[in-house]
């Protein structure tokens, strides 16, 4: 079973709050409680879902999302509050792709929030005037939208991703390196798209 970042965190999300919903939840009420403004992309989602055998596809007399029973087998893994996504690289430099490659990392629980969350590893040094270096783990929150200064994942042409300070502006978005050697990098706003914001940071100090 091979999922992208955000059809797993949209499955853990799932797994972890099902009991949590007096009822199957609606996409719209899916979309309020993860912080998401369209749902149009967690309609693709859920039909990936659907087709990976994970949520019951909709039948005319049954309204909201269900996970199959084989979904709900796969819950032991995430019963671990601890435990988070690790998907991959993320570069603070030159922007590069994330890999779509899921395990799972104990997290403290200060380092993260209540809103689906993953992990990165960081590469790059262009953000070392923030204190995030190569190699350090990064927490992400799940989210479509920052305020101008966050820390953000940003998808950049929907094709790489980076990790970057971040200001929005009406005709320009502009992603900001903690590096002074280095420049701001500048986008029509419809190229950038935030997938989540930083929220925590983990570091080894012995060689992996």
């Amino acid at each position: 079973m091979t999922l992208t970042r955000k059809q797993q965190a949209l499955f853990d999300f799932l797994l972890q709050n099902q009991d949590s919903f007096t009822h199957p939840p609606t996409l719209e009420e899916l979309c309020a409680a993860m912080g998401l403004k369209s749902r149009g992309s967690l309609h693709s989602q859920i039909k990936a879902l659907i087709d990976a055998n994970l949520v019951e596809a909709p039948e005319r007399k049954q309204r909201g999302i269900r996970l199959t029973d084989y979904a709900k087998s796969l819950a032991a893994p995430t019963q671990d509050s601890s435990l988070l996504p690790l998907v991959g690289y993320i570069a603070a430099g030159r922007p590069i792709e994330a890999i779509e490659n899921i395990a799972y990392m104990a997290v403290p629980e200060p380092l993260k929030t209540d809103k689906p969350c993953y992990i990165l590893r960081v590469k790059g040094d262009s953000m070392q005037e923030a204190g995030i270096f190569d190699g350090d783990w990064v927490v992400i929150e799940q989210r479509s939208h920052a305020r101008n200064g966050e820390i953000v994942v940003a998808l950049v042409d929907k094709a790489e991703a980076t990790l970057k300070f971040i200001e929005q502006y009406p005709l320009e978005t502009l992603l900001v390196p903690a590096n002074s050697q280095m420049q701001a990098m500048r986008f029509r706003p419809e190229q950038v798209e935030i997938q989540g914001v930083l929220v925590g940071q983990m570091r080894s100090y012995t060689h992996p």
